[in-house]
């Protein structure tokens, strides 16, 4: 999007209710009540927006909000973006130049969601909120950043992979959890809000609105938004558009899937922002959908914050959709009375509907004041709890020297470290060593072996000191041999392959790095196919057959990529890695895990397909579960049961670890047949009122005997209260330290119809030095780990055997949930 700067009268450590500066617009501070620092947010906002008139309020319901010159408060721009490190794109909430020329730019988010590391997620949030912090004091950023995307990748085709976590909902929502924790959290406030309740004694009880209140003026370092709410993860495909797709989307899917991650972060987070998203699902815009907005995100999930259109998407129901074939005014009415707060403009006219209809729209009675009046409230008390208002936040003092830092940047370059992914390691053949002379010439080949930008990856800013695969590699071997081979991805022809070949003639060691960017995989683009592009792959095979040396294959990318040419046909090719789109350290990062200065430990978050599947499934399908009527396969590890190139959660390591599950002590256990052969069992006390479920089994499966199948996970009360834990030791048993990424599944009871093959439940990331073993406990809450969902979207759990599963089949143990009637 073409950026376009608003002008600003703010200045460093800006605050609106600052006495010297109403002095200075000839107006007294002590007039108005909003900036009494005395009273509640809530009765400060309803001040400011009682003395608005209505023309002022409708131009304060747009992310170009013009303030209120008369009343002292000034313009702000609510969008800018933080999507893996302060970005310039949008309309001008944020910019670069020589005062402020850069800021950290990390990994791509796929890339960081595969080093499934919950810590290293909310450090990054801390530093792009703290550089966002230091910006905005120097006059180069807003408070308010629409990020992270949280939808969860349904099709491996989907352009915008690159942006969001993957395609497990647990994985995703955690994601969203820790960098919003990240972004938003006030440790200094945090400190003091536990201090008070620890103070309090077990015995103190604190009423639901006094809580409300205190999360409703809860301080914000800054503002993040989760989007896009929901079932949004289509661009452009054949005829259909993401401006005008409608998501025919079961209940099931939207509670398992597509609600999910926005849940945990709204309740988990406390995010205090949702954007809703351009698609219709199940013909209702998700902009004007009062279930989704008001009844869930708002009251449901308690939301404290705002909820955010995606730019013109209130146009494009209008323009576009023709909803219902509304006027402009009906239009702005009803996403309004939906529980929509603010709308971000039409990028291309800079023009808000909101701002250019809501007048009209409540002179014409479609709407009342008193609705604006409620979005405004909720937009002015994310400002004052910014800070915006009163200043005297822990952040005043940052600027440059807060921004490009040393550790800042080693951040970036230990999460790309983190999330590459060693998909192949035939013979031990990585790391390399040039330390002792065994490499002392190695060919860079491929169009992304010198990146520069494409590391970066789209909503990206200027990162502070970029760092090309080139420029890694050249410090450990001091004679490269570098030839692209390929002049872009396209790679529409060969005139380049003859000094690639001639490269890799001559070379110890060859290294391509291949892979996809933005001209293939973007916001408003998604694949055709799950190919490399162009002449990639036969650049890949000719290099390998004619090298001197092993040869490594370093592919970015976001979504998947076929290349099982590489993985089983060729021999030649003996190391392939995944180095998604790495960011502004992604050479570095790439080059330590060539040469073993780092052990790789990511896991891949997506997975890969074969070619063909794009084949058996049109994009516009939202099925979930295999369909064989349609002949469709099913989608995500969850469902889906064909082949694949590489599965959800593979990673390998240079060293070996071994698993050991410990269960707790005997008297917790049942024993069945032998002492090896042991269940975990779980007895869940049933009140007298709660009605057993049945549950729809596959035709020639075993029901079990239990006479209570499943019960609704809202009619257990203490349910909440219900957990189980295990350990698992994890054994480095070879000669390199590493990280070992455990990801624990649970199974349902076999044979249950239509539920999941397993799903993510829980993971962490461990170091263990070589020969050493570390004790890892698990700890889950029964309803939460096992709980299923029923195709009447009904959250049950099911009673008989469970399975619980670490990393794959080979490690699991059954767990047996048992119903007793408590008298």
């Amino acid at each position: 999007m073409i950026s376009k700067s608003l002008v600003s009268d703010v200045e460093a450590g800006f605050h609106v209710c600052d006495k010297e500066r109403y002095a200075e617009l000839g107006m007294k501070m002590s007039d108005f009540a909003f900036c009494d620092r005395r009273l509640p947010y809530n009765v400060r906002v309803k001040d400011l927006v009682d003395r608005m008139s209505l023309y002022e309020k409708t131009q304060n319901l747009g992310n170009r909000a013009s303030g209120v010159p008369r009343l002292g408060v000034p313009a702000y721009q609510w969008w800018s973006e933080a999507l893996h490190g302060i970005s310039d794109q949008g309309t001008g909430g944020v910019h670069f130049d020589d005062q402020v020329p850069a800021a950290t730019s990390f990994p791509l988010v796929i890339l960081t969601a595969a080093a499934f590391n919950e810590s290293l997620w909310k450090a990054i949030g801390q530093v792009v909120s703290t550089e966002g912090r230091a910006m905005y004091n120097l006059q180069h950023a807003g408070l308010t950043y629409w990020s992270p995307v949280i939808n969860v990748v349904r099709d491996p085709r989907w352009g915008r992979t690159l942006e969001t976590p993957g395609e497990d909902p647990y994985t995703v929502g955690r994601y969203a959890v820790n960098f919003v924790r990240g972004m938003q959290d006030v440790e200094e406030a945090e400190a003091e809000a536990e201090g008070k309740a620890e103070g309090k004694g077990s015995h103190s009880h604190t009423s639901t609105s006094s809580n409300q209140q205190q999360l409703d003026s809860r301080p914000l370092k800054v503002s993040a938004c989760c989007k896009h709410m929901a079932a949004y993860d289509l661009e452009i495909w054949n005829a259909s558009s993401r401006f005008t797709f409608d998501a025919k989307v079961t209940e099931q899917d939207m509670v398992e899937t597509f609600l999910r991650p926005f849940e945990m972060c709204v309740k988990d987070g406390d995010v205090s922002s949702v954007m809703c998203s351009y698609n219709q699902i199940n013909g209702i815009p998700s902009c004007a959908d009062p279930v989704m907005l008001n009844q869930t995100v708002r009251n449901a999930w308690n939301l404290h914050g705002y909820i955010v259109a995606d730019c013109d998407a209130v146009e494009e129901m209008k323009v576009h959709q023709h909803f219902l074939n509304y006027s402009p005014e009906e239009t702005v009415a009803r996403t309004l009375r939906a529980g929509l707060d603010l709308d971000c403009e039409n990028w291309r006219t800079y023009h808000s509907y909101y701002g250019d209809h809501l007048e009209s729209a409540t002179m014409q009675g479609k709407v009342r004041e008193e609705d604006m009046d409620r979005s405004l409230k909720y937009l002015f008390t994310v400002q004052m709890r910014l800070g915006y208002f009163d200043g005297d936040t822990p952040f005043e003092k940052l600027g440059n020297k807060d921004i490009c830092t040393h550790q800042h940047i080693h951040l970036a370059a230990q999460t790309a470290r983190e999330g590459i992914v060693l998909l192949k390691n035939n013979d031990h053949t990585l790391p390399l060593n040039s330390r002792n002379h065994q490499i002392t010439t190695l060919a860079l080949i491929g169009p992304h072996a010198n990146a520069t930008d494409v590391m970066l990856g789209n909503y990206a800013g200027k990162p502070c000191r970029l760092t090309t695969p080139l420029d890694g590699i050249s410090a450990y071997v001091a004679n490269v041999r570098f030839a692209q081979g390929c002049s872009d991805v396209a790679c529409e022809n060969k005139n380049l392959f003859r000094p690639a070949l001639q490269a890799a003639k001559n070379a110890d060691a060859t290294v391509i790095i291949a892979g996809l960017d933005k001209t293939i995989e973007l916001e408003d683009m998604d694949r055709t196919n799950l190919w490399l592009p162009g002449n990639q792959a036969q650049l890949i095979s000719q290099v390998a057959n004619v090298s001197k040396g092993p040869v490594i294959l370093v592919i970015m990318s976001a979504g998947g990529v076929d290349i099982s040419f590489a993985k089983n046909d060729n021999d030649r090719i003996k190391s392939i890695l995944w180095a998604g789109y790495p960011g502004e350290q992604g050479g570095r990062a790439i080059a330590d895990v060539i040469f073993g200065a780092y052990n790789p430990g990511g896991r891949l978050p997506v997975t890969w397909y074969p070619n063909d599947y794009v084949n058996k499934i049109p994009m516009t399908s939202m099925l979930l579960r295999p369909n064989d009527q349609l002949g469709y396969p099913g989608r995500t590890y969850r469902f889906y049961k064909g082949p694949t190139v590489y599965p959800f959660g593979y990673g390998l390591s240079y060293t070996k670890f071994q698993y050991h599950i410990a269960l707790p002590k005997p008297k917790k256990l049942k024993q069945i047949n032998n002492a090896m052969n042991m269940m975990m069992s779980v007895k869940v006390k049933l009140g007298q009122h709660v009605h057993c479920r049945d549950l729809a089994y596959d035709q020639g499966a075993i029901k079990p005997p239990d006479q209570c199948p499943a019960v609704m996970v809202s009619d257990l009360l203490r349910c909440g209260e219900q957990d189980f834990s295990f350990h698992v030791v994890v054994e480095n048993s070879g000669d390199r330290d590493g990280s070992e990424v455990l990801i624990v599944y649970s199974r349902p009871p076999e044979g249950v119809a239509g539920a999941h093959q397993k799903q993510v439940i829980g993971f962490q990331r461990v170091f263990v030095p070589a020969g050493r073993r570390k004790k890892v406990k698990f700890t889950f809450n029964v309803c939460k780990a096992l709980g299923i969902v029923d195709f009447k979207s009904s959250m049950l759990l099911p009673s008989g055997a469970h399975s619980i599963i670490i990393g794959d089949a080979g490690h699991a143990f059954p767990i047996q949930v048992i119903f007793h009637r408590h008298n």
